[in-house]
């Protein structure tokens, strides 16, 4: 999510959605290991950078770097992200959720689900060192096949979920839960990004995290505090035209900057929007 109110854009609730719950929604892979204790390679500093995490197309001319959701296929040629949504349940698979794993969502004091109301997604439930370890099971499967099937990183998204676990979560818990889905990704050759959520910057060498993933860190004046953290190895995607020049005029020189629309919608399609500095 980015640090702003306004929500992190998200695939469009039919994207792929058959494919997700047919095979990694259930944990399923392709039945392939990957290669354990690969070399782990971050994206390039200030390589040119597409977020088609809203649908997959044929990347522009010039760009090196492309991160996609874990339903979609790894961009060819280029150094492509596997987005996975880590820390809460997408709507179309919270009924295996919660046929299979009821106790791995988060409820409140009432026993109700705790949703993030932006996405309609119940957060997991990272309270404690069972929870977490079951939790990394099943999501570190979803990493596995983004590395069988050729991705080179991993983006797991909604670090920052304690934020809206009305207080049922903390930052701690879930960076032990991150470290778990970090060891998970790079036994099996990935580079992991930090997705936003600066808080936890401090603890981001511990955690393991070897780039960033950052929304609209111009606006919040974050992108320098990602910068020194991971030696300029950061992805930043903005919103807004005003928020794009700022970012670029700043830090275009240094970090991969791309202006999307809030929909991330595939190129070729009404309110697409691509830009790089």
């Amino acid at each position: 999510m980015p640090t702003s109110a306004v929500p992190s854009p998200r695939r469009t609730a039919a994207l792929l959605t058959a494919l997700v719950l047919a095979t990694a929604a259930a944990g399923c892979g392709t039945g392939r290991r990957p290669a354990r204790d690969a070399p782990v390679t971050p994206p390039a500093a200030g390589a040119r950078f597409d977020y088609q995490i809203g649908g997959g197309y044929q990347p522009a001319k010039g760009v090196r770097v492309v991160s996609r959701d874990r339903a979609d296929r790894p961009a060819e040629g280029v150094y492509s992200v596997c987005y996975v949504n880590a820390f809460q349940a997408q709507p179309g698979e919270l009924p295996w959720w919660r046929r299979h794993h009821p106790d791995l969502l988060l409820r409140d004091r009432r026993g109700a689900p705790v949703v993030d109301e932006d996405w309609g997604e119940v957060l997991f439930d990272v309270s404690t060192a069972a929870r977490r370890t079951a939790l990394a099971a099943v999501v570190g499967r979803w990493i596995d096949d983004c590395a069988e099937r050729g991705f080179r990183a991993v983006e797991p998204d909604n670090l920052d979920s304690f934020e809206r676990s009305r207080g049922l979560l903390t930052p701690g818990q879930n960076a032990a839960y991150a470290r778990l889905l970090v060891a998970r990704a790079h036994a099996a050759g990935l580079a992991v990004a930090q997705k936003n959520t600066a808080e936890l910057l401090p603890r981001h060498a511990a955690i393991g995290f070897d780039f960033a993933v950052a929304e609209e860190c111009g606006e919040f004046d974050e992108c320098g505090d990602y910068a020194a953290a991971y030696a300029d190895r950061v992805l930043v995607v903005a919103y807004t035209a005003a928020d794009f020049g700022r970012t670029c005029r700043r830090w275009g020189g240094r970090l991969s900057v791309v202006l999307r629309d809030r929909d991330v919608t595939p190129a070729g399609e009404r309110g697409h929007v691509f830009r790089t500095c």
